[in-house]
């Protein structure tokens, strides 16, 4: 009943205006990746990058989001699908109002991720896969979270007691556990550039 009674109300100012006053275009960087990987260090650091380049971007950190928006979620694959999902809707949002928008998730399920590219255009989902072996990660361990999942003090952990299904054709590949973030970063800039993501005008 209630999807009966809604309706979408376009803007009056286009994706195309607003990345033309940016002065750069819109896209979402979907990191993904083990816990400990270092998704969140790596989002930040692009974000810094990116705001010290001129551009405006934002960070849509796991556990931030946790904190207000998926609260009421836990970490069953029913509520990782939901989870992701809000967040490809959120990241849609930025990206047409004309955003850099940079997610940080683990999101383990290849389907949660084809669902989430699924409501972007082509050009505007970049897929990041952070990769570290999960050894590394269990050494790094910044938040205890593998201590406590060996322990069974966490159930459905990513790596330990729940899968993740790395990406097959991510658009990005960053091994962590073998470059520095600078090295990511400037990675990841490259990309954009060569890609026309960033520093170029949309079309008239």
């Amino acid at each position: 009943m209630r999807e009966n009674n809604i309706t979408w109300h376009p803007s009056h100012i286009s994706r195309e205006d607003r990345c033309r006053l940016n002065r750069h275009n819109s896209c979402v960087l979907w990191l993904t990746g083990l816990s400990g990987s270092g998704k969140s260090t790596l989002a930040y650091a692009i974000d810094k990058e990116l705001f010290g380049l001129g551009c405006r971007s934002y960070v849509l950190d796991g556990d931030n989001v946790r904190h207000g928006l998926n609260r009421n979620l836990g970490f069953s694959p029913e509520d990782r699908k939901e989870n992701i999902r809000r967040i490809a809707e959120t990241a849609k949002l930025f990206v047409d109002a004309g955003l850099v928008a940079v997610t940080a998730f683990i999101s383990p399920y290849r389907a949660d991720r084809d669902m989430a590219r699924s409501i972007f255009r082509e050009e505007d989902f970049i897929e990041i896969y952070v990769k570290c072996a999960l050894s590394e990660c269990e050494r790094r361990d910044p938040k205890g979270l593998y201590k406590k999942a060996k322990a069974g003090e966490i159930l459905e952990f990513t790596g330990i007691s729940a899968p993740y299904e790395p990406p097959v054709r991510p658009e990005l590949v960053i091994e962590s556990d073998r470059q520095t973030v600078n090295e990511s970063v400037g990675q990841i800039l490259h990309y954009l550039l060569h890609r026309r993501h960033l520093f170029q005008p949309v079309s008239e």
